[in-house]
């Protein structure tokens, strides 16, 4: 007789601004399974105010609680797609809500968000605000998503790295002696993103073919790279708080005569460089890398991050059975499994908090 089903849906929106993934989820007797995906792009006007309040802006307060609303309108659409190929009723929506400010140093983040709204909407619980209990014990809140990576993947006597690469991209090492560390590495897809958009109007570099037209220039490399950041130990986060469009253009202000195209090249490899330079710290030998997030669909980019490592195997996680646009929303749901278990969602040697704790805030329907 089989188990009685254990749904849940994930609902991540990360740096990139494009829009909603969501995952269904079965966590039956402790196993993680992924039973069907969506994807909600985000209206124009709702990504424009939540990129402008990445920044301090004038009358903030009211304009984030508005598209706070818009976000859950957004979330909401995402579980009405989900729900048809739902086998039973779902215990929850674990939410991660928009980073619009990530500041632990100063003992806040902020992801927008009106779970309430969200609960009014669909009708079912909703589990929200991850990464704040994490802060409060002292740790950075972030990356949160190792502990699942180790769930999900590790396997005992055998060295894995999970990569993923968002907007930002973060590391999760899986040494395979039951340790787990991890961090973020820096600029994911960010300003590649950003790049490509001011020069040819368009979101991302589809298979990194921009970047691999054009050459590292080495000299604005070095420069990028000379940033405080990269040589800071971990436990460390990061976010667009960072690595923004004036951070860039205060790096490229001395290499004016660089073509756009090169450029790209070198941003691409400031990423391959920087994820590279993580997994080398971490003292691993791992047997291969899997690369997780829109970064993922990336081949220039996984081309480089393996010349980097010598040749390391570099390949999605669709090798391990999970899409890699699938992962984050899917570790979220997770999360808020978790959290109804009483279970802790964060490590400790990752986030630097005093100690595990249950991640999350409750909305009931």
């Amino acid at each position: 007789m089989s188990a009685t089903p254990s749904l849940f849906i994930g609902l991540m929106s990360g740096t990139s601004l494009d829009g909603v993934d969501g995952v269904l989820a079965d966590f039956s007797d402790g196993a993680i399974r992924t039973l069907s995906a969506a994807f909600t792009p985000f209206p124009a006007d709702l990504r424009g105010e939540l990129m402008a309040l990445q920044a301090a802006s004038h009358n903030e307060l009211e304009r984030e609680a508005l598209a706070a609303n818009g976000l859950a309108l957004a979330y909401a659409d995402c579980v009405r797609a989900l729900l048809p190929s739902c086998p039973a009723p779902v215990t929850a929506v674990a939410v991660h809500g928009q980073t619009i400010r990530h500041r632990p140093e100063l003992g806040f983040t902020r992801q927008t968000n009106n779970p309430a709204l969200l609960a009014e909407l669909t009708g079912i619980d909703v589990i929200a605000d991850f990464r704040s209990r994490d802060i409060a014990a002292g740790g950075q809140g972030a990356p949160l998503v190792p502990a699942f990576h180790d769930a999900a993947f590790g396997t005992p006597c055998s060295a894995r790295v999970v990569v993923n690469i968002g907007g930002i991209g973060n590391i999760s090492v899986l040494h395979g002696d039951g340790r787990v560390t991890g961090f973020d590495t820096g600029p994911g897809n960010v300003l590649l993103d950003l790049w490509i958009g001011r020069h040819q109007g368009r979101a991302y570099d589809e298979d990194g073919a921009w970047g691999a037209s054009g050459a590292v220039h080495q000299a604005l490399l070095a420069t990028l790279l000379n940033e405080p950041y990269f040589r800071q130990p971990a436990p460390k986060s990061t976010g667009r708080d960072l690595f923004h469009e004036a951070w860039l253009d205060a790096k490229l202000a001395a290499f004016a005569e660089v073509a756009p195209a090169d450029v790209q090249a070198t941003l691409a490899q400031l990423t391959a460089a920087t994820i590279a330079r993580a997994i080398r710290d971490e003292c691993v030998a791992p047997d291969a890398v899997y690369i997780c997030g829109g970064g993922a669909y990336n081949g220039a980019l996984l081309r480089a991050i393996s010349n980097e490592l010598g040749g390391v195997r570099v390949e999605s996680t669709d090798a391990l059975g999970v899409a890699p646009n699938r992962v984050e929303a899917l570790a979220f749901a997770w999360l808020g499994w978790r959290f109804t278990q009483r279970e802790p969602g964060n490590l400790a040697a990752v986030t630097g908090a005093r100690g595990p704790r249950i991640l999350g805030a409750l909305y009931p329907a």
